[in-house]
Formats: structure tokens, C-alpha cells, sequence
């Protein structure tokens, strides 16, 4: 499909979704919210993809949702409009919390990889939360930004970053709305790796292609899946369940393949089967 505020590319069995208004520093809109959930669904659905990256154009990943947005909003509806925008049909065989209009990255079935090129801040970084993994520039600026405009925290975000960063820090980056960089970021866990600005492109699309070429997609599907699902699990369940994933993977065919390639010293092919 035809784009307006995303750019859509697929390259060494990677897509790349990039949040394309530049000149707003990616700021986020209806337009681009239903954009990116169209890509998200292309890219699942695509069996030449392996691995999904969403990035921005620019200097920015995403400084938060577009306020000019708000002016559309009547001051007694305003708010239900909000939780009402892009209403999607319930999918019964997914998690329900994994359905919302920001929360639905854990329920596609590839990995996810959030670039954060630059700022990345309130509605941006419940996006980057919601990805499976985090690369960012060593000068990219974070914060929550909530608090300073008089909101609360939106769609999920005080869950995912709890999960991310741990209680204390949530609290620290929810409360004060402090910008938080590179280096620290690193240090908290909100961000897996970072990267001087001009190399994080290369970065990361190393590792992305590392993961596209020698890891098994039926893995990593559900490698995600079993993380996810950790928050909802007691360990009885999560032992039960990841049981019952090692015996299936025992006679997959990605598992005959990847020994294989083991003895025979070469990369895999795996098939996702």
C-alpha cells in the first residue's frame, strides 16, 4: 500500500518502518498510527521478512503525539475520543492486552527492533517500550514528558516501563519527566545498546541481519512470545508452558536443520517450519 507519513523498505529479510515527518520531529498522528499498524501487519505476513525495525526520519525518533491533534477534540468527549481513536476488531487467538492502540508490537510475530535515532519522548516512548529491543544514538534524549504538560501516563506506558526499568526508575522517569541520555539509558536497562549517532544506522542493522540469518524465525517467534507472556505467568505456568514449547521444538523442522548445520560447520536455513 501507498504511505503518507511512514517510509515502508524491505532489505536482507529486514523491514524498515521509519516515522516520516521530519519537519514535525516525527510526531505522532492518527495518520501515522494506522500506517504503522498497516506495516506492522504487512511485514508479519511477509515471509521474506525475518526482522522488523522502526526508526525516524530526521533528527528525531518521535517527540511524543502531535498537539495540534487535540484541537479536533470537543472538551466533554475529548478524552473518550482519544481512548476510541482506530478501534480494532478482537482477535481471539491473541492476548487481549496485547490489542491496544499502542500495545499490540508483543503480538507480532518477529522481532521488533525500536532505532531511536534522537528524541524520543512521551507518546514515542510508549512505542519504543513496546518494541522487543531498544538501539539507540549516545546522544539520543528520552523522557516520559507527561507530568510537565499536566497528563498521565497513556496507554500502557507505566507497565512497560516498569517492566523495562524496574519500579524505582519508573517512578524516577514518570515523576520528574527528566531528560535521560545515552549513557544512562544504558545503565537503567531502558535501551539494550547504544551507538555514536553516525554508526547506529550500521549497528543495528547488523544485528538485526544476525538475527534475520542464523536464528531460526520459529525461535525467535516464540522466544518473543514466552517474554510477553512472562508479566502474566506464575513460574509453575511459565515452566508448564516453555515445557511444552522445548517438546514441540524437539520435531520441528528448524531444529533438525540448525543440527545440520551445526556438524556440517555452515550457516542454516532455516524455514521457520
Amino acid at each position: 500500500m501507498t504511505y503518507q507519513q511512514i517510509l515502508y523498505e524491505v532489505r536482507d529479510r529486514i523491514a524498515t518502518v521509519t516515522l516520516n515527518r521530519p519537519e514535525a520531529l516525527n510526531a505522532w498522528t492518527d495518520v501515522m498510527a494506522e500506517e504503522v499498524w498497516q506495516a506492522m501487519h504487512e511485514a508479519e505476513r511477509d515471509e521474506a521478512v525475518r526482522v522488523i525495525v522502526l526508526t525516524g526520519a530526521g533528527r528525531a525518533f518521535c517527540a511524543g503525539g502531535d498537539v495540534t491533534g487535540f484541537k479536533s477534540l470537543d472538551e466533554k468527549h475529548g478524552p473518550r475520543q482519544l481512548l476510541d481513536k482506530l478501534p480494532r476488531a478482537y482477535d481471539f487467538s491473541r492476548r487481549p492486552d496485547y490489542q491496544g492502540r499502542a500495545s499490540y508490537f508483543p503480538a507480532i510475530a518477529k522481532p521488533i527492533i525500536a532505532m531511536l535515532n534522537g528524541a524520543t519522548a512521551g507518546l514515542g516512548l510508549v512505542h519504543a517500550l513496546f518494541a522487543d529491543v531498544r538501539i539507540a544514538a549516545d546522544d539520543a534524549v528520552f523522557t516520559t514528558a507527561f507530568a510537565r504538560i499536566g497528563l498521565a501516563s497513556e496507554y500502557g506506558m507505566a507497565w512497560a516501563l516498569r517492566n523495562a526499568v524496574g519500579h524505582a526508575s519508573a517512578l524516577d522517569l514518570l515523576l520528574s519527566a527528566r531528560k535521560v541520555r545515552g549513557d544512562e539509558a544504558l545503565r537503567i536497562g531502558l535501551v539494550s545498546q547504544i551507538h555514536p549517532r553516525d554508526k547506529l544506522t550500521d549497528a543495528t542493522c547488523a544485528y538485526a541481519r544476525e538475527i534475520a540469518e542464523l536464528c531460526s524465525p520459529r525461535s525467535t517467534r516464540l522466544l518473543k512470545q514466552q517474554l510477553w507472556e512472562l508479566p502474566f505467568q506464575s513460574l509453575h505456568e511459565a515452566v508448564q508452558s516453555d515445557s511444552q514449547a522445548m517438546l514441540d521444538a524437539n520435531v520441528c523442522e528448524d531444529f533438525e536443520e540448525g543440527k545440520r548445520a551445526f556438524m556440517e560447520k555452515r550457516p542454516p536455513r532455516f524455514t521457520g517450519r
